[in-house]
């Protein structure tokens, strides 16, 4: 619903659960973050449990005399309205950085909530979380883990300026069906998350109060047990959490602030996994790279240059290069090529860079979006 911390958008909402739920969460690295960020940490260590999950947007509440005492008033609130220990309620917010909280406006939002409240409310939930983005992202799957056992996965994110790997600013809350043990859930989490939601980028730059959550209500259990890894169906359920959040993550990167190309970094023959993110998440952050392609110039050499900076012990020699369908870089250098094709190719709303190393056999992807002038705009009036 919308409470009044933006001006007519929707900016409060919430998540509930009939019963506490299995509960993970994955949080951001800046070391300046919002007390919410510290709050839902808090809970769900305590129990590996929640029930809810508030969220506000329009304001980060961070970096104010009373983020803190607004945050848990606000989850002491939830849990009264719900009759559930405030330990099971996660708060989740973002927005302006450094601005008040309107808490009287939050405190009446709070109290209608209830009345909107319904199993239909996924939509409205989705919107209410936006900032700058210019659509809900909502993606969810059903995974047979065996005869007659379906579990459910459904999941709403935000996030459009400030994303960067190493958490950016975004939420994501993906809830599912399936009995799940605890420090599986947590696991599994983490793990979806360095290869999604951490392998996107549109500026660079990381925030304060972003957070993955993910509750699992237990209600379908294949064989009575919860999931876990070695078990029977797992993974098919961690597999399908993780297209769930690489469905979400690729929206968000596609959803870049001003951005009017998505771009996929594909790195192949790196010595190992990490090593692979570690250059494609150096190529599809290069201002260099994101401004060729949003002016459709196939400047494969901004490429290999953010490739050598990327910190691994690149030999030039060994590296290719793609765009697309095109080759235009092999040993390091450049191949003759269509420039009228290529350039088409980088008009396109999705462009792709593969990129080989020579390395050994791992491989790994980053998303992120093309840099326009959009996106100054965006950001040089954020606040007004």
């Amino acid at each position: 619903l919308h409470c009044g911390i933006k001006r007519r958008k929707p900016d409060l909402g919430w998540i509930v659960a009939d019963e506490p739920c299995v509960a993970a969460g994955v949080y951001t690295q800046n070391r300046v973050h919002a007390p919410c960020v510290d709050l839902t940490r808090a809970a769900i260590q305590r129990a590996s449990r929640l029930q809810a999950v508030v969220c506000n947007s329009g304001n980060a509440n961070v970096c104010t005399p009373r983020a803190a005492t607004d945050a848990a008033e606000i989850q002491a609130r939830a849990a009264a309205l719900l009759g559930i220990p405030a330990g099971l309620v996660a708060v989740a917010q973002t927005g302006v950085i450094g601005e008040p909280l309107p808490m009287d406006a939050v405190r009446q939002g709070l109290a209608r909530l209830p009345a909107v409240t319904s199993r239909e409310g996924g939509d409205a939930f989705a919107e209410a979380i936006l900032t700058t983005d210019t659509h809900a992202k909502q993606w969810g799957a059903e995974c047979v883990l065996e005869e007659g056992c379906v579990v459910r996965i459904g999941a709403a994110a935000k996030g459009s300026g400030m994303i960067h790997p190493q958490m950016a600013t975004m939420l994501a809350f993906i809830t599912t069906d399936a009995a799940v043990e605890p420090g599986a859930l947590q696991a599994l989490l983490r793990e979806a998350t360095e290869r999604t939601f951490n392998a996107i980028t549109v500026d660079g730059d990381t925030s304060t109060n972003d957070m993955v959550i993910a509750l699992a209500s237990g209600r379908v259990a294949p064989g009575g047990t919860a999931l876990a890894p070695g078990r029977s169906g797992w993974d098919r359920f961690a597999g399908a959490f993780e297209a769930v959040c690489d469905r979400l993550a690729r929206a968000i990167a596609a959803d870049g602030e001003g951005a009017t190309r998505m771009i996929t970094v594909v790195v192949e023959g790196a010595p190992d996994e990490a090593a692979a993110r570690q250059v494609a998440r150096t190529v599809a952050g290069s201002p260099l790279v994101k401004t060729a392609v949003h002016g459709a110039d196939a400047n494969w050499g901004r490429i290999l240059a953010a490739v050598g900076r990327s910190g691994l012990p690149v030999d030039p020699a060994r590296v290719d290069i793609d765009l697309g369908p095109l080759a235009v870089c092999r040993g390091g250098l450049g191949v003759p090529y269509d420039e009228a094709e290529a350039s088409a190719y980088l008009r396109g709303a999705e462009v792709e860079i593969t990129i080989r190393l020579g390395m050994g056999e791992a491989r790994a992807r980053a998303y992120g979006c093309d840099l326009s002038p959009e996106y100054v705009r965006i950001n040089a009036s954020y606040r007004t």
